[in-house]
Parts: structure tokens; C-alpha cells; sequence
């Protein structure tokens, strides 16, 4: 079975089970090169399962992952680490190794089995550091750190890996509002030169803003993928979280913004009105996936 030629990562048809309940059902998801597609959808909807799926932390149960073509399970693993990192939501233990060697860590894949690492690997890890603006606390050790500060270090290691494909879990959790513009910034920026990149992102209004496309998860199933113009509709967003929203423009950005008005299920007699379509009276394309439209009750779909 072959990729589509621009498809540098690809899962198709991805199932993944804990016993009778359903993590992840008949999952699809592809990133091009040169595409930051993001995954959004509540707690539990399977966002982070499907990334450790990729990355091939954990081995689904149904379906394949294709990294540039090759099956995911056919490639030693040293090779699908040299070509692609994952930034976790949790962080692995680390006690006692300093900020400036977990991130030569990154090094790690592209070394022989008994080569320690060099001049050119160390400037590797301090560009990336400098890119995070990390390298003021190289020496401390992680425990020392923030989680904020400690989640930085952990992207820094990423991107010594020199990775094509970039997976992030949440990676502006815990960071303050200025790092959490810096990291997205420079992931786009990376994008842009050619990287692809697939991140989890709880903020839909910075998911609209940097990613090139959305993938809505509910309980373990897609249930809308396209622009964030197509997949952040009221409709959509009420299907998949349960609250109502106003989604427009931001008159600075001009990316969208979603403000999240109330709980669906609360009286609509309390709340103010959003317009037939819930932008300002603009009619939205609803990319509902057939399966995710057919359990949606009928009144979120009129």
C-alpha cells in the first residue's frame, strides 16, 4: 500500500482499545509536508492516544501508520526517530539530568552505537536551546525548573533531533502567554522551511490562528476535518463540546476567534443571541464527517 505522494505522515483506519472501551475508532488522519494540522476536541477524546499512536509509543490494534511512505512498524526505530519527535504531554523521568543534556538526548538517533557526541551535535543542541530561549538555565538541573520552563526544554530536544515530522502534546501547556506566542511562532516558522508538524491544542482560537487544518476528535472518532473556517462552526463546536459559541474574525489577526458563550443544555432564554449561524449571520460550511453527523441529535445540525 503506498502514501499519497505529499503525505508525510498518514494513519489510516487506526482502532485502539483498554479493554471494552474505544480509544481511538477508524481514525484517518495525513499531514503534508509543509503542514501544521492540529488536533482538537475535549478531555479524553483521543488526542493524545492518536499522537503516541504515530509516533509509535503504543501499537494500535487496527490500521497503520505511514512515515514517507514506509509502514511505521516496518522501521527500526532508530530510523523513525531520526526522521521524527514527539513532544509528550508528560514528561518521562528526568531526575538529576540538566536541561543541556536532556536536549543532546535529541542527538541520540542520528549517532552510531558506540559514538558519544560532538562538536557539531553540541551546537546543534545550543541552536535549538537558543530557539527556545532555554540556554539561560543549560546547567540547572529539571527538577529546578518550571513546568513551563522544563516543557520548553523538552521541544528544545525535539528540534536537536532535526526531525521532518514534528509531533507535540499540548505544547503551550503550562506556559505563560508570551512563550506560549514564542513556541506556536516558532513552530509556524519551522513549518514554513518545510518541516511538518501534528499538535494537540486545548485553545481553539490559537489552533484557528497557526494550524493549516483542524482534526476534531470526540470519543475516539473524527468527527470534523478541514480549515479552521471549515471545522470551528457553532454547529460543530456545540456537537463536540456541549457549549455554544460566537466564531468570528479577530479585526487584528484576522484569524478566527471563538467565544465560548454558555453550556448548551442552559436555558437559551439567558444567554444573547448569536445569529442564524452563530457568525454574526455568515453562513459556515459544516464538515461533519457521515458517521460523526449521524450520532449528532437533530437539533445541533439545523
Amino acid at each position: 500500500m503506498q502514501t499519497e505522494r505529499s503525505a508525510s505522515i498518514r494513519a489510516d483506519e487506526l482502532g485502539f482499545r483498554v479493554e471494552a472501551k474505544a480509544l481511538l475508532e477508524r481514525v484517518r488522519l495525513h499531514a503534508d509536508q509543509g503542514q501544521l494540522v492540529g488536533l482538537i476536541g475535549p478531555n479524553g477524546a483521543g488526542k493524545s492516544t492518536l499522537l503516541r499512536a504515530i509516533a509509535g509509543v503504543l501499537r494500535p490494534q487496527e490500521g497503520a501508520v505511514w512515515l514517507e511512505g514506509e509502514e511505521l512498524n516496518s522501521m527500526p526505530a532508530r530510523d523513525v526517530a531520526a526522521r521524527m519527535a514527539l513532544v509528550p504531554q508528560i514528561a518521562p523521568y528526568t531526575h538529576g539530568f540538566t536541561a543541556r543534556e536532556l536536549v543532546l538526548m535529541g542527538r541520540y538517533p542520528h549517532l552510531g552505537r558506540f559514538e558519544i557526541e560532538g562538536a557539531a551535535d553540541e551546537a546543534i543542541a545550543r541552536e535549538a536551546m537558543e530557539l527556545t530561549e532555554t540556554e539561560e538555565f543549560a546547567e540547572r538541573t529539571l527538577d529546578t525548573l518550571s513546568g513551563g520552563e522544563r516543557q520548553r526544554v523538552f521541544v528544545s530536544r525535539a528540534l536537536a533531533q532535526q526531525p521532518r515530522v514534528l509531533l507535540l502534546d499540548e505544547p503551550t501547556a503550562n506556559l505563560d502567554v508570551l512563550h506560549k506566542l514564542r513556541v506556536l511562532d516558532l513552530v509556524r516558522q519551522l513549518v514554513d522551511e518545510g518541516l511538518t508538524a501534528v499538535a494537540a491544542i486545548h485553545d481553539l482560537g490559537m489552533a484557528a490562528r497557526y494550524c493549516d487544518r483542524l482534526v476534531l476528535l470526540s470519543e475516539g472518532r473524527v468527527l470534523a476535518d478541514g480549515t479552521p473556517e471549515e471545522v470551528l462552526a457553532p454547529v460543530i463546536i456545540e456537537a463536540a463540546f456541549g457549549v455554544r459559541s460566537a466564531v468570528y474574525p479577530d479585526p487584528v489577526t484576522g484569524s478566527l476567534v471563538v467565544s465560548l458563550i454558555a453550556p448548551a443544555d442552559e436555558d437559551r432564554s439567558r444567554v444573547p443571541a448569536t445569529g442564524a449561524n452563530g457568525r454574526n449571520g455568515h453562513e459556515s460550511r459544516h464538515h461533519l464527517s457521515a458517521e460523526a453527523r449521524a450520532a449528532t441529535p437533530r437539533e445541533a445540525r439545523i
